[in-house]
């Protein structure tokens, strides 16, 4: 379920500097999937479901590895939703929908499309 979507930024912008500078309105008791570019960044009351790091010179246990392959096959159909609103040129083009949420709705739409139709797991 798509709880937020936030604004669109250029491609040359890092996304922990977008994650910084935009209030994430998520309700208490969320989980949110982030990736280890986003070690600093913690919400109050959400858990954080993140891959474990690799220690230097250390392997990782067997149940890490079988935690990261489980979060690696819920951040694939993520990447298959991105990849599918980067098809449709939807963030690249201007929306030329002036109303008030309209843009929302499109986005919203179009992930909800791919992520249930457009791949399977």
């Amino acid at each position: 379920m798509i709880l937020f979507l936030s604004d669109t930024c250029g491609g040359r912008v890092h996304e922990k500097r977008i994650a910084d500078a935009t209030p994430y309105p998520l309700p208490a008791g969320s989980r949110l999937l982030q990736d280890l570019g986003f070690l600093a960044l913690t919400l109050p009351q959400v858990d954080i479901l993140m891959p474990t790091k690799k220690p230097r010179g250390e392997e990782l246990t067997r149940e890490q590895q079988r935690a990261n392959q489980a979060l690696h096959w819920r951040r694939l159909r993520i990447e298959h939703v991105h990849s599918s609103v980067k098809r449709c040129r939807i963030v690249k083009d201007r929306i030329r929908l002036w109303k008030e949420g309209v843009r929302d709705v499109v986005m919203e739409a179009l992930i909800t499309a791919s992520a249930t139709f457009g791949h399977s797991e």
